[in-house]
């Protein structure tokens, strides 16, 4: 059934009517388009008669938004900013190919990226774009292909292929270390335990399996992992954190396993995407590399 016409406004009409919305003003929304005020007020008339809505109040000289239109104009929002994200990846790569990820920031940096000349070498032909996302998203409104995610094996109406697990280990600065002269895992709880918010209960986990003594391990909540090995580096406290991702602040000697204790994390790496992208070309490439490159780690 062929959509009626009026339920599809032209892209030049609801662009002119997302940035009056946006900027609050016609005389703004024109300069950004690099129209007239008046071509802006025609596109925007001809919406509401389209849509036989009232979209904005007039009154005097100034605009002010309906209820029904900052409705509108959120919906067109996210939608616009599809087009447009689409209209960037033909162009960048006309023959199309294009995947777009969303990546943790640590994995990404240290981890993936340094594998990724493996990847276009296999597969030249497709433009990878990366884009930092920490939390679950809705894939149905998000312009992403596919996400590295970090947790348990679920995300709503996504399929998942396990990458690799952890194991974290217990660090701090060699400052630290030989001042405090560790003898037993329970000694750690007299310095500050420095927690990761994607693992708040991993020093009480690990005490559990290694130490002695029970109840909450207390300290400082970090949510970037840069930040919690940068305060572990200058000695704030001692961390717990993913052995592969500290490599090189291991073998330079920034960092110090504190005992030779690991835990493994309960939860994995995944890739996920949607349902219904499972055979999307690009996609598929990668998730293929991308499993058996995480097998090689073992």
């Amino acid at each position: 059934m062929q959509t009626p016409r009026s339920f599809l406004p032209s892209v030049a009409l609801l662009s002119a009517f997302e940035a009056v919305a946006r900027l609050g003003s016609i005389t703004a929304a024109a300069q950004e388009l690099n129209f007239t005020q008046s071509a802006v007020s025609r596109q925007v008339k001809a919406l509401e008669e389209q849509l036989e809505a009232r979209l904005f109040v007039r009154e005097n000289q100034s605009l002010r938004i309906t209820p029904a239109g900052e409705l509108y104009a959120r919906e067109i929002g996210d939608a616009l900013q599809r087009i447009r994200a689409a209209s960037l990846n033909i162009r960048s790569n006309p023959d199309g190919g294009t995947l777009n990820l969303a990546i943790l920031p640590t994995f990404g940096s240290r981890w993936l990226a340094p594998r990724l000349p493996r990847f276009f070498a296999l597969h030249p032909g497709v433009m990878l774009n990366l884009k930092t996302q920490l939390s679950h998203f809705d894939f149905r409104t998000a312009s992403f292909d596919a996400a590295i995610h970090f947790g348990h094996p679920h995300w709503p109406e996504a399929e998942l292929a396990l990458l690799r697990s952890e194991e974290v280990l217990p660090v701090c600065s060699p400052a630290l270390k030989a001042r405090a002269g560790f003898r037993h895992p329970d000694d750690l709880r007299q310095q500050v335990l420095l927690h990761l918010s994607t693992r708040p209960d991993a020093w009480e986990q690990w005490f559990s399996l290694h130490g002695t003594s029970r109840g909450a391990a207390h300290g400082m909540l970090f949510d970037q992992f840069a930040t919690i090995a940068e305060a572990t580096m200058v000695g704030v406290g001692v961390s717990l954190l993913p052995s592969f991702l500290i490599q090189q602040e291991l073998e330079s000697g920034k960092l110090v396993p504190i005992f030779p204790l690991p835990m493994e994390s309960a939860e994995h790496y995944y890739l996920a995407w949607p349902v219904e992208r499972a055979m999307y070309p690009p996609l598929k490439a990668f998730r293929e590399w991308l499993v058996a490159e995480s097998s090689l780690d073992g």
